[in-house]
């Protein structure tokens, strides 16, 4: 099935919903033999967004801890906007916002005392 590619569709379509738990970065240039959500390889070391509690089980040190929300919108790799659309919607009021694209969905990592807010402004967006 092919993902949405206009970006009124893509805003109609949202549907945020969380995951639950809460969830931090934490970075190596050799990263440990952990349970990790995504792993990402730069050329400065290796970034793992991890559950709070594996984390701190193996000591590893983060800034910030995070809360999931996945746009249930199945958007294509080559939907223009959409980053650009919740980013800026987030920014007015505040929030900060890192997006990980997964085939299916877009992911969207926001402080944990803000997902609730974050949630309501983007399900804004959807009318």
């Amino acid at each position: 099935m092919a993902g949405l590619t206009n970006l009124h569709e893509i805003l109609g379509a949202l549907r945020p919903s969380v995951r639950q738990g809460s969830f931090v970065y934490v970075t190596a240039s050799t990263p440990p033999e952990v349970d990790a959500h995504t792993r990402i390889v730069e050329d400065e070391g290796v970034t793992l967004v991890l559950d709070q509690s594996v984390a701190d089980e193996h000591g590893l040190a983060y800034e910030g801890v995070f809360g999931w929300i996945t746009l249930q919108a199945h958007t294509s790799l080559e939907a223009v906007g959409i980053t650009a659309a919740v980013s800026t919607a987030l920014a007015r009021v505040g929030i900060s916002c890192n997006v990980l694209a997964g085939f299916y969905h877009d992911h969207l990592l926001v402080p944990i005392d803000a997902v609730d807010e974050a949630v309501e402004v983007l399900g804004g967006l959807e009318s």
